[in-house]
């Protein structure tokens, strides 16, 4: 019966520190906790063998810890941003839109207000038919307009003569749309543009009129959303030993605003030809570039670039690269540039 009543007893005292092992395992707690903890420790066989769980679930939890994916943070990154300018967009409409309409112009004068709200019910009444039968009519024509631009489009030069016309400055991109081809093949690419007459571009990406219309999306990427220009530089990837697409993907790379483009834009340059105008584009990526997930893309594709006799050798890219190795915030960049360094050929000093 003693007996009992002192493992009760210990059990009670264990008790109050059961909610302290993991914490103890994790090096949680302060100095005067730690050594109230250790002292019990000394006496008590069976929270012993409750800090040895914890220590190992402490222990399984490190060795199989990860680290994300540098795209996906990247991309992860860019969507936020878009959506907080979109919201900060939103908001300021909202706060022009109160700044206008405030309810105190309605409160403190009911009679004017029924009055002003009656006028606009009659207004709307009478003019609202008479804007819905105009907006049909003229939908109707656009139909017909539309219709006949595809038409054009199946003459051989019906598609050029229509997008040299077309005023790129105004013009819209409705949509992209891509259908896989036969095996080897590019994948055939629609894109529709919202003009003053609505047109649609048709073919692969050899097609010089869908190039073109990729290229501009990517020149002017203030003005078309970032799906598009993912998308644009997705296409424009296969046809990356094109002059006039490897400068548009460099410029990409150096002047894109969502992150995520800029990435994918590195990853398009693989390949492409000749090396040393891609090589300066990583380096600039690596020294510029204030997201770690491009930096990161970009010492990747340099080691890679090296690994296959690549890159030369000069003391602008040692430099950039020592300068990395001592200043960039991510210890992953650090350690790769100096890997990178000993590429390069013999051991340098740095």
């Amino acid at each position: 019966m003693q007996q009992e009543q002192q493992d009760k007893m210990a059990a009670e005292i264990c008790k109050g520190f059961e909610e302290k092992w993991t914490l103890f395992a994790a090096g949680e707690l302060d100095a005067s906790e730690i050594a109230e903890m250790k002292s019990h420790l000394v006496e008590c066989e069976r929270c012993n063998e409750t800090l040895a769980q914890e220590n190992a679930l402490v222990a399984l939890l490190s060795s199989n810890r990860t680290e994300p994916d540098a795209a996906l943070l990247a991309g992860c990154r860019a969507s936020l941003e878009d959506a907080l300018d979109r919201e900060e967009e939103h908001g300021w409409v909202r706060r022009a839109v109160g700044a206008l309409l405030p309810t105190s112009w309605i409160s403190p004068a009911p009679a004017w207000s029924a009055a002003l709200l009656l006028l606009i019910g009659f207004s709307v009444g009478m003019l609202g038919p008479r804007l819905l039968q105009h907006r049909a009519a003229n939908t109707a024509q656009t139909g017909v307009n539309t219709q006949n631009a595809s038409m054009e489009d199946g003459t051989p030069n019906g598609s050029a003569t229509r997008l040299s016309s077309i005023d790129m400055h105004t013009a819209q991109v409705a949509g992209i749309n891509v259908s896989p081809s036969a095996e080897n093949e590019p994948p055939q690419v629609e894109v529709r543009l919202n003009a003053q007459q609505p047109f649609t571009v048709q073919g692969t990406v050899n097609n010089d009129d869908v190039k073109s219309v990729l290229m501009y999306i990517l020149r002017n990427n203030q003005r078309f959303d970032a799906d598009s220009r993912m998308n644009a530089v997705e296409l424009l990837r296969a046809r990356n030993k094109d002059a006039d697409v490897r400068s548009t993907l460099c410029q990409t790379v150096h002047t894109d605003h969502n992150a995520a483009v800029r990435l994918k834009a590195l990853e398009a340059l693989d390949g492409a030809e000749p090396q040393d105008i891609i090589q300066q584009t990583l380096l600039d990526a690596l020294v510029d570039d204030q997201n770690p997930g491009v930096r990161v893309e970009a010492i990747n594709a340099l080691r890679a670039m090296a690994a296959k006799g690549q890159v030369e050798s000069d003391d602008h890219l040692l430099s950039v690269l020592r300068d990395r190795m001592h200043k960039d915030p991510s210890t992953y960049i650090r350690l790769q540039s100096a890997a990178a360094i000993q590429d390069l050929g013999p051991r340098q000093k740095f």
